[in-house]
């Protein structure tokens, strides 16, 4: 049996994954990574791999689980990664 071959991301999927994690820093402001990452049930580590963009296409369920805790619509979150950092806001 082959393993999976995982395909390079995108310039835009890294791009993606880089405005998800300063969304995600930003909204955990002063609480601790480890704070945020156990209550989402998430590892410190993959938290803070998302957060510096190492981690550009997390799992739906840790981006759920991370947006619940942090107090973020995962509506306005998606808006706001999908849109380049240079588009004007309508909001």
């Amino acid at each position: 049996m082959v393993g999976m071959v995982r395909l390079p991301l995108t310039v835009g999927e890294i791009e993606r994954g880089q405005r998800l994690g300063a969304l995600l820093r930003l909204a955990r402001g002063e609480r601790s990574i480890l704070a945020v990452a156990l209550e989402a049930d998430v590892s410190p580590e993959t938290l803070r791999k998302i957060e510096t963009g190492r981690v550009a296409t997390p799992s739906f369920p840790t981006i759920a689980a991370l947006a619940q805790v942090l107090g973020l619509s995962l509506d306005e979150l998606w808006a706001q990664v999908a849109e380049p950092s240079d588009a004007v806001s309508t909001a």
